[in-house]
């Protein structure tokens, strides 16, 4: 029911929003972006008590989601996009143009809450759709907060909408809001297993989705990399936010030559990281999100191990505190290998020149982001070419993002970008529009 009102609401707010001026839409998001970084202290103590987040974490969201507003306010206006097409017809012009879709659902997950919930709704918002937000059932304050700020910034009422529901509801609530027949784009950020539900839903509706999904990113390393920059990298891609990053680096995959002084400088690293309270200003490391995330990242651990792996340095959980941890010899036949761990922890996989390298890194259902590191850019480029990954960042850790970069994945990581101009492709709609200036001669 709740849900069904929102989308209800959106639809009545869709006429006035949509036929706003590009610079009335960006003055307000900006106005949100600004009333963000205001509010940056109260919205990460949110994020810290929802979802387990260091209190930095929650910080960094802030400053992101603000600079995505920010972003976006300046990119409202979408005639800018408008083509002239040539047309054989005597006296014809022709023209392809952007206009708003009309109501847009966006599906935010816990991880990055105030950046992920921003980004659902952001650049809809732009381009003079109406959004219904559903929050995550983990942090529903944190996602009302981003909520609350595009109010208080005079969107108006309707042209932004939060639902929230119990976690025994989702299901239900998610199938209510696609199948209204008002709601005309889905976008999801969340675990491959549900995009694939939602992306079932959206096909029984012909709605069209966007979807961000799970990760297994791969640093690879080859052997002339410069491993002091590798190791910073790799410590920062893999135990950020506790490793509860879609980006994060999960595997690194390492020439065989350096692979073992590689192994020593990360388990250094790792093991010199501040675990504590989330709440304290120089805790690096926190508690993760619940149970069942501490249940899964325990498991992996003790399969690897269980089958030969070695351990640099953590493997030690007490409560939902997992210890940053180093695995090496890791191999196929280990879960860690294959599954999403969404933890803090990394498998080292050594391997055999470039060509064995590219394989190991392929050898993945996942495709959303890797990294590769050389002293030859040249090189690098070339593997880069080869991974099968939505995005790759050369001598740069695998967890990167910035508002105009197209930001998606392939295969099982989903399909769709988001960010920059690849959004106005998801968010609006492509039209083509002629005008007959002189008579036209017809065929009958």
């Amino acid at each position: 029911m709740t849900a069904r009102l929102a989308v209800e609401a959106a639809e009545r707010a869709f006429p006035e929003w949509s036929a706003t001026t590009p610079g009335e839409r960006g003055v307000r998001l900006q106005r949100a972006s600004e009333l963000l970084m205001e509010r940056q202290a109260e919205i990460a103590a949110l994020v810290t008590e929802e979802t387990n987040g260091t209190i930095g974490w929650g910080m960094f969201n802030v400053q992101l989601g603000a600079g995505m507003l920010a972003y976006y306010a300046s990119q409202a206006d979408v005639s800018a996009q408008e083509q002239e097409i040539p047309s054989h017809i005597p006296g014809k012009r022709a023209k392809a143009v952007r206009q708003p879709v009309g109501v847009v659902v966006g599906i935010a997950p816990w991880n990055a809450p105030v950046v992920l919930g921003v980004r659902a709704v952001a650049a809809p918002l732009a381009y003079g759709n109406t959004v219904v937000l559903k929050a995550s059932e983990q942090c529903p304050r944190t996602h009302a907060a981003v909520v609350d700020a595009l109010k208080d910034a005079d969107v108006p009422e309707g042209a932004i909408n939060l639902v929230t529901n119990d976690p025994e509801d989702a299901a239900e609530v998610v199938e209510e809001l696609i199948a209204h027949p008002a709601v005309q784009r889905i976008s999801f950020t969340g675990s491959t297993r549900v995009g694939r539900i939602v992306a079932e839903m959206a096909a029984r509706h012909l709605k069209r989705v966007l979807l961000e999904l799970g990760g297994k990113a791969s640093l690879v390393v080859l052997a002339d990399a410069d491993l002091e920059r590798a190791v910073a990298a790799a410590n920062f891609g893999s135990f950020m936010n506790q490793g509860q990053i879609c980006m994060s680096t999960e595997r690194i995959v390492i020439d065989r030559s350096v692979a073992d002084e590689f192994a020593q400088k990360l388990g250094e690293r790792a093991g010199a990281l501040k675990v504590g309270d989330p709440r304290e200003q120089e805790t690096q490391i926190g508690p993760l999100v619940n149970e069942e995330a501490l249940e899964r990242v325990t498991e992996h651990f003790e399969d690897a191990v269980g089958k030969g792996a070695k351990v640099i340095a953590g493997g030690k959980a007490q409560g939902l505190y997992f210890e940053p941890t180093v695995l090496t010899d890791v191999r196929p036949e280990m879960r860690v290998y294959s599954e999403e761990s969404f933890g803090p922890i990394v498998a080292i996989v050594p391997v055999d020149g470039v060509d064995e390298a590219i394989r190991v890194a392929n050898d993945t259902e996942y495709g959303l982001s890797a990294a590769v590191f050389s002293r030859d850019v040249d090189a690098a480029l070339a593997v880069a070419s080869r991974l099968r990954t939505g995005m790759c960042h050369i001598n740069d850790a695998t967890v990167h993002d910035e508002p105009p970069m197209p930001f998606g994945g392939v295969r099982h990581s989903g399909w769709g970008r988001f960010g920059g101009k690849a959004a106005l492709e998801e968010f609006t709609e492509l039209r083509w529009i002629t005008i007959q200036d002189t008579p036209r001669q017809y065929a009958i």
